[in-house]
């Protein structure tokens, strides 16, 4: 394999800025474990596979919350949605407060979702990839509801936001 040599500009902070045009969505990673809710936002969500059904997030290493979290038996991911601002930034706070006032449900298995998301899964772990500094949790869907039809959060440029709404213009590319 040729390796080539990585520009020393190279920057975490550059990195993270230049990332950050990217708009993404939010989701909400969550379970029971021994009888405590837990759980993690990432911004890195996204569909995998159709057959069999995948999804995927990435999680740091350096999480505390991961580690405990990825025993859980099943997994829930909640698409939040545009209002959810303030929901995101207490799920990303200190973890024994993260749940404090928010409507969860709870299947058998274990898997929580937020009860006004955009869409809740049920999931296991398929597998995790090993990718540098974070994790790439791939995970099998077992069960899936989507009865919001709001737009998403968006985290954009270290913030959150929304989509304007209006209409959509579509590109066409043509030959």
């Amino acid at each position: 394999m040729t390796t080539y040599p990585t520009h020393p500009d190279l920057d975490p902070a550059r990195l993270r800025k230049a990332f950050g045009v990217f708009p993404t969505g939010v989701v909400v990673v969550a379970a029971r474990v021994d009888g405590r809710l837990l759980g993690l936002t990432a911004s890195s969500f996204t569909s995998v596979s159709l057959e069999p059904p995948l999804v995927s997030f990435s999680v740091a290493n350096t999480s505390r919350t991961w580690p405990e979290l990825r025993r859980a038996a099943q997994l829930g991911v909640t698409v939040l949605a545009e209002h959810h601002g303030a929901v995101a930034r207490q799920l990303a706070g200190p973890a024994h407060l993260r749940f404090d006032n928010l409507l969860v449900a709870s299947s058998e298995a274990g898997a929580v979702t937020l009860a006004d998301g955009l869409a809740r899964f049920d999931t296991t772990i398929y597998r995790e990839v090993e990718a540098g500094d974070h994790t790439i949790v791939l995970l099998r869907l077992h069960a899936v509801e989507d009865a919001d039809h709001t737009q998403p959060l968006v985290f954009h440029r270290s913030g959150f936001g929304r989509l304007q709404r209006g209409e959509l213009t579509r590109l066409y590319l043509s030959d």
